[in-house]
């Protein structure tokens, strides 16, 4: 046994006593739910009879891709327990907005428990969930442990793990070792992560693709969609996507370089946390500008829209003639890039985009998407705004490669559904251990 395990061990149960104002001070930052809080601390259980199988993704694009997973694991198993947890309220609320009625009756939210030894504890006594799937790159010591102490089947699906993560865990090798080679199944999105998850340990290390690929496409609400054509009209529309901090003030300064070059135009900024619309605004320097927090439709007099609301991306990918990808302008890693793929919006993309490098990588490659800096993106925005043409060469070829992994949601369930149990668990005394073990 590693001494980082211990450590950890012990460190984040003498926090405990401190994490209740933390998470108080979360709440009135909108960052959890009040009514909730208990979940936090591996409260909240109501296991219903029957297998169980727990699936954990962090934020809103891990929760988005595991969708059309979810949809599978039904279609094949109709006595399953679904239980998904998030870390963020935006994640859970997206998946509530977003989960098809056929499988409301299926599938349980909780919130995560923060990964402290007790409250790990508590969860996994009040669940007792037959199998756990991860998704991406949650690996928590503590939980993984927990799982591993019972004998609980526990897989990690869709894989990412950046050299940049590898770096990191590689100063805890032997906690990595433990960590990773307890996973009965390891599912990597691509070769390069899962060459750097089987150094630092793991086994049965498969590589189907990337859920992402087989996301379904962003949804836009009618009337609103319908109300926004009406309010923008014709106008050329540069859209910058998810942006982070730092990224704004970029695309204000690409907005005034095009706009006495192409009259109308307008730029739209969703910012990847709504609560940052103000201070977005107060960046735009006098730019004649409308919020939809505020209820505003960007009228003619406007120069950019801020769509500081939650989950109506689809929107704005359905109205630009270019989209930036945000997160990928900074060092933040981007965000997916296969979402306005799949919606005919042509892409630029910034030099740090590591969080989604296989499906990027591809679109540049071929011509689904435009590499760009900040020093490069006004002439990539003029450029596409002003080439219908080329516009719609780009679009088709993202709209290609986005479609490549319609299969894999399918294949994914059948892998998860073989580490449970065969049959019916709720007459089995005994809990923990009874997956089954898989041919790799």
């Amino acid at each position: 046994m590693s001494l980082a395990g211990p450590l950890w061990r012990l460190g984040t149960a003498g926090l405990a006593p401190l994490l209740g104002p933390w998470l108080h001070r979360r709440v009135r930052r909108g960052k959890e739910i009040a009514a909730r809080l208990g979940e936090r601390r591996g409260e909240g259980a109501a296991r219903p009879p029957g297998r169980l199988l727990w699936l954990h993704a962090a934020s809103v694009g891990e929760t988005m891709s595991i969708l059309p997973l979810l949809e599978a694991l039904a279609a094949r198993a109709p006595d399953l327990t679904l239980l998904v947890t998030t870390v963020t309220v935006t994640g859970a609320e997206l998946l509530m907005r977003r989960l098809p009625p056929s499988l409301a009756a299926q599938v349980l939210h909780r919130f995560l428990p923060l990964d402290v030894p007790a409250w790990v504890e508590r969860f996994l006594e009040g669940w007792r969930p037959d199998a756990v799937a991860l998704v991406e790159s949650e690996l928590w010591p503590n939980l993984l442990a927990a799982l591993r102490a019972r004998g609980v089947p526990a897989a990690l699906v869709n894989a990412r793990f950046s050299t940049r993560a590898a770096r990191r865990w590689g100063w805890a090798p032997g906690l990595a070792r433990e960590m990773l080679g307890g996973l009965r199944l390891v599912q990597a999105q691509s070769a390069a992560d899962a060459a750097r998850l089987r150094a630092l340990g793991a086994r049965c290390v498969e590589v189907p693709g990337n859920l992402k690929y087989a996301a379904p496409p962003l949804p836009a609400e009618p009337a609103a969609l319908g109300a926004l054509r009406e309010a923008i009209g014709n106008r050329p529309v540069f859209l910058a996507a998810s942006t982070h901090p730092g990224e704004e003030a970029m695309v204000l300064g690409a907005h005034r370089a095009v706009a006495p070059l192409l009259p109308g135009l307008l730029t739209i900024i969703v910012p990847r946390h709504p609560e940052r619309g103000a201070a977005i605004a107060a960046l735009a320097g006098g730019l004649p500008l409308s919020r939809r927090a505020a209820g505003a439709l960007p009228g003619p007099g406007q120069a950019v829209h801020i769509a500081d609301t939650l989950g109506e991306l689809g929107l704005f990918y359905r109205l630009a003639g270019v989209c930036l990808v945000g997160g990928s302008l900074v060092p933040h890693g981007g965000q997916n890039p296969l979402e306005p793929a799949r919606l005919g919006c042509p892409i630029l993309i910034g030099p740090h985009h590591w969080n989604f490098a296989e499906p990027a990588a591809a679109l540049l490659a071929e011509g689904g998407a435009r590499a760009v800096t900040e020093a490069t993106l006004a002439a990539s925005v003029m450029g596409v705004l002003t080439d219908a043409a080329l516009g719609r060469a780009m679009a088709a070829t993202a709209s290609r490669l986005a479609a490549a992994g319609a299969g894999l949601p399918d294949q994914v369930a059948d892998r998860l559904l073989a580490l449970l149990p065969p049959g019916p668990a709720a007459g089995r005394v005994e809990w923990g251990g009874a997956g089954r073990d898989l041919s790799c």
